[in-house]
């Protein structure tokens, strides 16, 4: 990931409000999570899941402040419960900044299924989401994701992928 995506990237979750993030991480976002991590206006944790992730962002939005939720693709499956328990049930929503394994470009044959059963994870649980493939992009997706989240008092998406992540 290059610096510019990385800057990009924080300037849309500080833009968007976010307080805290949450991640687990991985390789394609392996620049960001210590630019995040030296941030003074971003709290950062390092969950053991990405289902514990989820819950701490939510717990967030309860008390008032914005949460990001940083994962690999792969995480949405691990996720799944704690997302559809406070989305569907509870109206709690969580901002996922996704890397986009298993995209066209993949060169990795364990992250194929990542990509094949993202898109449908996420229309299965009806999250609005958005896949960008240009750095200019960046900042303003992941703004808009967190208008429609609080207004919509549900998840949103935003996955990285192409020359943002390799």
């Amino acid at each position: 990931m290059q610096q510019s995506a990385v800057e990009a990237v924080i300037r849309g979750l500080k833009r968007a409000g976010v307080t805290l993030v949450c991640y687990l991480p991985d390789s394609l976002f392996k620049e960001l999570y210590p630019a995040l991590d030296a941030d003074p206006d971003i709290r950062t944790i390092q969950v053991t899941n990405e289902g514990e992730g989820a819950a701490i962002c939510g717990g967030l939005f309860l008390s008032g402040q914005r949460a990001a939720l940083v994962m690999e693709n792969s995480g949405l499956r691990a996720s799944v419960e704690p997302l559809s328990r406070m989305g569907l049930g509870a109206g709690i929503p969580v901002v996922m900044l996704m890397s986009y394994r298993g995209d066209m470009g993949e060169n990795n044959w364990w992250a194929v299924p990542h990509g094949i059963t993202m898109e449908p994870i996420l229309k299965a649980l009806r999250i609005p989401y958005t896949v960008e493939r240009e750095e200019a992009d960046i900042e303003q997706s992941i703004v808009n994701a967190y208008e429609l989240a609080y207004s919509s008092y549900y998840h949103t998406a935003v996955a990285l992928s192409g020359s943002i992540v390799r």
